[in-house]
């Protein structure tokens, strides 16, 4: 195996790095700020902004969980606790005994559209302000490439 690792160079270890080093500082400084100005951590807001995304603010557990990259447990456990806030609901599917939706509830509706102006301030003060509009559609352009094959191959 050690022999067909394609070790990173220089050059593209300070390039993951780096990457990995902005989307930890970067999520880490989002998150404590959600928290402390919203109350809404940041895994509360990504279901939230799912499920305003989507018609009728439902959306099944197991697409919403794949959405999130989540494991079952995981999202049984985070959406029992954003219910027993209010946030959320769960609701049987009558076409599927065995599948449930996750529906916004109007606090949770109230909730992210508190959460959303202060977060969107951040995002533009820790991230947008600091890159060109070039550097940006860079940016887009890397991420959506590297989504559509993380697609692909989940598909």
């Amino acid at each position: 195996m050690a022999d067909t690792v394609r070790w990173l160079t220089p050059e593209e270890q300070r390039a993951w790095r780096g990457f990995v080093r902005l989307q930890e500082r970067l999520g880490g400084r989002l998150g404590r700020l959600l928290q402390s100005e919203s109350n809404v951590s940041p895994a509360d807001f990504a279901v939230l902004v799912h499920l305003t995304d989507v018609p009728e603010g439902r959306q099944r557990y197991q697409d919403l969980a794949r959405a999130l990259e989540w494991e079952k447990s995981r999202m049984s456990h985070h959406i029992a606790r954003m219910a027993g806030r209010g946030l959320v609901v769960r609701e049987e599917c009558a076409e599927d005994a065995r599948g449930a939706f996750v529906v916004i509830t109007d606090a949770g509706r109230a909730a992210i559209e508190a959460a959303a102006p202060r977060h969107v301030e951040a995002v533009r003060a820790l991230f947008i302000d600091h890159v060109t509009p070039a550097e940006l559609r860079v940016l887009t352009e890397i991420s959506e490439r590297v989504l559509r094959n993380l697609d692909e191959e989940a598909g």
